[in-house]
């Protein structure tokens, strides 16, 4: 869709840090984390809520997601990840996407009140990719 940042990203069109890039939807860091590593996950497709994907995307969409949330925790570290989605109220950018965001024991993250942190620079931002995109367990077949 035009003027859709999230479309712009999917094809290439506008950069981001790349963690996955399937058939099944594209994931990459969200450029103002809750904590760092904070990856969103979007459908190929411009969707703009959970309604609106198909039956036959359900499964590979939320595999991915299932995936990058190990990949999230195994990567970085992490204890755990939380995995949340607005649809349409608090979406900053209409078009569907899925958090998923490390979690560490006391990290402070207390209810729907996400404090925002940004990467230092660039490279920063890649080595997180980076992480995460190693830590990715392959597609199934």
């Amino acid at each position: 869709m035009s003027g859709c940042v999230f479309c712009g990203i999917v094809a290439g069109e506008v950069p981001a840090f790349r963690v996955a890039d399937e058939p099944d939807g594209v994931a990459f860091l969200d450029t103002r984390p809750v904590f760092k590593g904070h990856v969103l996950v979007v459908p190929r497709t411009h969707l703009i809520s959970l309604s609106d994907l198909p039956a036959d995307a359900l499964t590979g969409y939320f595999r991915l997601v299932q995936r990058l949330s190990v990949a999230v925790e195994t990567g970085l570290g992490a204890g755990g990840t939380f995995v949340a989605m607005n649809n349409k109220v608090s979406q900053s950018v209409p078009h569907l996407h899925t958090h998923v965001v490390p979690r560490t024991k006391g990290d402070g993250l207390r209810g729907f009140f996400w404090p925002r942190t940004r990467y230092a620079d660039d490279a920063e931002a890649q080595g997180y990719a980076d992480h995460v995109a190693a830590a990715l367990s392959p597609a199934a077949a």
